[in-house]
């Protein structure tokens, strides 16, 4: 079942696309990891998604219905900066919520506040450090028992230890039944929670799927030239190889079959140091907002 549906999605500030025609399904209950670089459109797509800012173009579908202002009971929001109140205090906000939201919980934004380490709930907002804000922010959202999270770099300012708690919570929660989508420039933790992905780049999604899947089919094999102007004689027109990164006597190939085959082929070049390792989802990442970095040098020397 599809929990969220956005198709051709677009916000033009003037003549620059912010978002430029975006598709996505999101399945009910799945960790969706929504990664790309500063000024990609993440931000701006949950704004559009909530109906914060006007879309260009475009519609999105909650539960198969058009995104209205009941929704928003069933959806919560982190956005990527803090809109506490500076005047309020911690308690003050609980009660905010408490009167604004049927499905809040009081004392789950308690536990959730002490498990941040923010004790004093006398505290104004202004007295609290960037990531305490966002502990708040985040125990407010997870206290609402909600379908729908949508969490805008949800562990900025944390600790650690609170980024791993908050990690925690969108897996718990999700296995619960709620969607989660969540951004974040910290690859890792996208890896460690997500189910799924896309990538976007300048407004556009340019890589999206199942983690597994995207994983799946390829693997690395990692060596160490003799020196670093050694030719690497002919292995950029190896077929099973869809791209080399050279960097000084650093050389990686990206394989599709036979990554012992290319390791052996390597070493009787003269590597060392070879080892045939997994993709993980930051080369995937990498490769999807910057597939022009195979190193020129490589080619030259084939």
């Amino acid at each position: 079942m599809t929990a969220l549906t956005i198709a051709g999605l677009r916000k033009n500030y003037g003549s620059v696309a912010a978002v430029d025609g975006i598709d996505l399904e999101i399945p009910k209950g799945c960790v969706f990891g929504l990664l790309g670089p500063n000024g990609a459109g993440k931000s701006t797509t949950f704004k559009c998604v909530l109906g914060l800012i006007r879309a260009s173009a475009g519609r999105v579908l909650f539960a198969g219905a058009p995104f209205s202002p009941a929704a928003l009971e069933r959806t919560a929001y982190v956005p990527e900066r803090s809109v506490l109140y500076d005047w309020m205090s911690v308690r003050e906000h609980i009660g905010y919520m408490k009167n604004s939201f049927t499905g809040f919980d009081p004392e789950r934004a308690r536990e959730l506040l002490a498990q941040f380490g923010v004790g004093d709930e006398s505290k104004r907002v202004r007295a609290l450090s960037k990531g305490m804000r966002t502990a708040v922010a985040v125990a407010l959202a997870f206290a609402r028992r909600v379908d729908l999270l949508l969490l805008d770099e949800p562990t900025s300012g944390l600790d650690p230890v609170n980024q791993r708690s908050v990690l925690n919570l969108i897996i718990n929660e999700a296995a619960q039944g709620t969607t989660v989508v969540f951004s974040s420039h910290q690859i890792g933790q996208v890896e460690r929670a997500a189910d799924r992905i896309a990538v976007m780049q300048r407004g556009r999604i340019v890589l999206e799927g199942i983690v597994d899947d995207l994983k799946a089919g390829r693997k690395i094999v990692e060596g160490i030239l003799p020196s670093d102007d050694f030719s690497v004689n002919g292995l950029a027109s190896d077929a099973r190889i869809v791209r080399l990164e050279r960097n000084g006597r650093i050389l990686r190939a990206f394989v599709t079959e036979q990554p012992d085959d290319v390791a052996a082929h390597m070493s009787a070049l003269g590597a060392q140091g070879l080892r045939v390792v997994d993709l993980s989802l930051e080369d995937i990442f990498l490769d999807a907002v910057a597939p022009k970095v195979t190193t020129a040098s490589v080619v030259e020397e084939a």
